[in-house]
């Protein structure tokens, strides 16, 4: 053999065992991540770990606003246009896009682990796949600025105290130390079915179809309406977007011109930093109604999207967030709850955590006792998006007088039926 074939016969050898990694290295998958707090750039983290062990893999991970996954990530899945993976909310909602890795994880250890919250992204009683991974369990619930409670000299309310004893606490703090807003909660239908759960609201029937104005429904937001109109609730969080637009009151809380903020325990970490020592903020309990001192369970979840031109890669990742070890690093950097059973039975420590964020996230704990049966129901409804989108936009319709609170109530009993009725079609 000649010197010149003897190279292209060495060439080809290189070429032919470099083959399936030149052909795996193609293997590209966009991951489109909101945060909270700092959960994008610690998957990042975490991602390049696992590209380092998976050379096979890349993904590129494009962080965007929360309005993003809510309103654009659902129009590009529908056009057959969305990323491979991604961090998301509306479990129930996007059901139909969902890839199923059953076929590639270990589903026994998948359901010892995370079986309590994997009907939240099911179709039905029926459905049995595996379809996301929850990255924190999230429990909704108020914030307070201690510090004003302690300047206008007023006790900060027990923790099963109602809903009439913390407004008038937040309007006599705001008051007597100049504060802007007593009160906030944020523009979403999930932030108020907590409290109109705890003032009786069943949301279901006796068939588990939805029923969501009754009540204890109503009596929420007819209080919830009325601490608008005079000047309890900050106005423009709710009256400052239309439609069923998303907006928390976050920066306002960080800026101390709001005494009392009901949100969830994702602000943790973002407070932890942007408060710094500024001032103290602390985690109390959910106020009571009649029917309980709930929250809404809930959180962010990975998943994978069965448009994926790679489904086993997909599954691979997922299933690298899932390992214990990974999993509890993600938590805790995070400074979340974690969804995982093992870990939650374990329990964490958050040794990055300043004592306000931990005290925080340890009452965040204490608050999942609480939660009622029918906020999970609620959670892991399938058309919960309906019913939270017509909450948001009827009852901002009260709020700033576009129609009365009994028409609204109306309007948003039409909306679920109409939902309701076109999945059905």
């Amino acid at each position: 053999m000649t010197l010149t074939l003897r190279r292209l016969a060495g060439a080809a050898a290189m070429l032919t065992m470099a083959a399936p990694g030149v052909a795996l290295a193609q293997t590209e998958l966009r991951f489109t991540c909101y945060g909270d707090g700092n959960e994008c750039e610690v998957m990042r983290e975490l991602l390049d770990r696992f590209e380092a062990d998976n050379p096979d893999i890349t993904v590129a991970l494009d962080k965007v606003p929360y309005k993003a996954i809510l309103e654009s990530l659902p129009v590009q899945l529908a056009a057959g246009e969305g990323p491979d993976l991604a961090r998301v909310t509306d479990l129930g909602g996007l059901h139909p896009y969902y890839l199923d890795l059953a076929p590639y994880v270990d589903a026994a250890y998948w359901e010892a682990n995370f079986g309590d919250t994997q009907d939240w992204y099911r179709a039905g009683p029926d459905d049995q796949g595996i379809y996301g991974m929850m990255t924190q369990l999230t429990i909704t619930g108020p914030y307070i600025n201690r510090t004003l409670f302690e300047q206008a000299g007023v006790a900060v309310p027990a923790d099963d105290a109602d809903w009439q004893t913390w407004a008038e606490a937040a309007r006599e703090v705001a008051e007597a130390t100049g504060t802007t807003f007593p009160m906030a909660l944020d523009r979403s239908g999930h932030r108020l079915a907590g409290p109109a759960i705890g003032m009786g609201a069943k949301l279901f029937d006796a068939e588990g179809n939805p029923a969501v104005v009754d009540e204890g429904f109503s009596r929420m937001v007819e209080m919830f309406v009325a601490w608008h109109e005079d000047g309890t609730m900050a106005q423009d969080v709710w009256a400052g977007q239309g439609g069923a637009a998303y907006q928390d009151a976050a920066q306002e809380f960080i800026n101390a011109n709001l005494v009392y903020y009901f949100s969830g325990s994702w602000q943790v970490a973002r407070f932890e930093e942007a408060i710094g020592d500024a001032f103290d903020w602390q985690v109390v309990g959910v106020p009571c109604g009649p029917a309980g001192c709930t929250g809404m369970p809930g959180g962010a979840g990975l998943v994978g999207f069965k448009d994926t031109a790679a489904p086993e890669a997909v599954a691979k990742v997922i299933d690298f967030f899932a390992a214990p070890d990974v999993h509890a690093e993600l938590i805790t950097r995070t400074k979340n709850v974690p969804a995982h059973k093992g870990l939650a039975e374990k329990g964490l420590e958050y040794p990055d955590a300043s004592p306000q964020a931990a005290a925080a996230l340890q009452a965040w704990a204490r608050q999942v006792p609480k939660i009622s049966p029918v906020a999970y129901d609620l959670q892991g409804y399938p058309l919960n998006r309906a019913i939270f989108n017509a909450i948001a936009q009827r009852v901002t319709q009260a709020i700033v007088g576009e129609m009365t609170v009994d028409e609204a109530l109306q309007r948003i009993g039409a909306d679920v039926d109409e939902a309701v009725a076109q999945s059905k079609q």
